[in-house]
């Protein structure tokens, strides 16, 4: 199965994969790697995923918004790949980044909803390396940023 069909068969639907507003570019292809820069938390309707998670979203809430970041990862990679995913060959690694409060500490459980979303639709090759990291803020107020790095064919 492909992995359009996978969307399909998932009941995903990829959002637009949008141009970066800043001094930077949304997807870098090096040698057979590509870079996807970070992609914040934005719902199904287009609206910021705001907050602070252990104060404003819980971890499940969370998790949620780390699943949206995943799947803006897959449409920059998409975009980046010609609109052909079967380019993509591995996802090596993900770095996510939760806005949380001090005492927040289930930030891997929180990027598990980019983790997990990746690996249902890529299967044993979407296994990769992770970071999951807390920050006390995060572009435009969002509660999370997961970017990422692939093997391409």
């Amino acid at each position: 199965m492909n992995i359009d069909e996978k969307l399909k068969e998932l009941g995903l639907t990829l959002p637009k994969a949008t141009d970066p507003v800043g001094s930077y570019v949304a997807t870098k292809i090096s040698g057979n790697l590509l870079y996807i820069s970070g992609q914040i938390s934005i719902d199904a309707d287009g609206n910021l995923i705001k907050g602070k998670v252990g104060k404003d979203l819980n971890t499940d809430q969370a998790y949620k918004a780390a699943e949206r970041c995943a799947l803006s990862i897959i449409s920059q990679a998409k975009k980046a790949c010609s609109e052909d995913l079967s380019k993509i060959k591995l996802c090596i690694k993900l770095t996510g980044f939760v806005n949380s409060t001090d005492d927040f500490i289930e930030q891997p459980k929180v990027i598990n909803g980019a983790s997990d979303l990746i690996k249902k639709i890529f299967g044993d090759d979407g296994t990769h390396t992770r970071a999951a990291v807390s920050t006390n803020s995060l572009p435009l107020g969002v509660a999370v940023e997961v970017d990422a790095i692939f093997e391409i064919k």
